[in-house]
């Protein structure tokens, strides 16, 4: 069957690719008075939903990351001194590469939510031992 079709023809639609990708229902309705009228509750609608997410403020978070540690800090001095500094933790991981050395990046869980704010907004951008 594959050898009875000739070679070189192509298929052709009546639909150029540009009508193809754009269509053509949009522009007919936009040029109507009605679809107009929908075209500007569909931009107020837009614009409704985008101004509360200005407005809306951080939710209190119950986890951060911390990096740039250096290799010889350990998981149990990243614990003592969130805990001591900030509130009681869940978990602290601190992260490994393949060879077993540490890659500077932990993972502190507290357990009250607000508690990771809390701590980011104390630490962020600031050096923990002074050096």
């Amino acid at each position: 069957m594959i050898k009875t079709r000739p070679k070189g023809v192509r298929r052709t639609s009546s639909r150029s690719a540009r009508t193809q990708v754009l269509g053509t229902g949009a522009a007919r309705a936009a040029a109507s008075p009605s679809g107009r009228a929908a075209a500007r509750v569909a931009k107020g609608a837009k614009q409704a939903v985008a101004a509360p997410q200005q407005q809306a403020q951080p939710q209190p978070a119950d986890k951060i990351i911390v990096s740039n540690l250096p290799p010889d800090v350990n998981e149990q001095q990243v614990k003592e001194l969130f805990h001591t500094t900030v509130g009681p933790l869940k978990e602290v991981t601190l992260h490994y590469d393949s060879a077993g050395r540490s890659k500077g990046v932990a993972a502190v869980h507290f357990q009250r939510k607000g508690d990771g704010t809390k701590a980011y907004q104390q630490y962020n951008n600031r050096l923990i031992d002074g050096s």
